[in-house]
């Protein structure tokens, strides 16, 4: 019993901390833009980061014989 003592205000300190964590988060605009991460992915040019890398192949992506 003497256990709740300690439980209970401990967990009511969570609860606040966890409170003003996410209140902050509603203030700084963390979900201000929740389609855009998932459209720059979809919309992403794969080509523009190729110039110049042609024709090298990493050593450990290279086609290996099947035995």
């Amino acid at each position: 019993m003497d256990i709740l003592y300690l439980l209970i205000p401990l967990s009511l300190v969570l609860v606040f901390v966890i409170a003003a964590l996410f209140w902050w988060s509603l203030r700084s605009g963390q979900y201000e833009d929740l389609d855009g991460p998932g459209y720059r992915i979809l919309m992403d040019d794969d080509r523009a980061g190729t110039e110049g890398k042609r024709g090298t192949v990493d050593p450990d992506q290279s086609e290996k014989p099947d035995k």
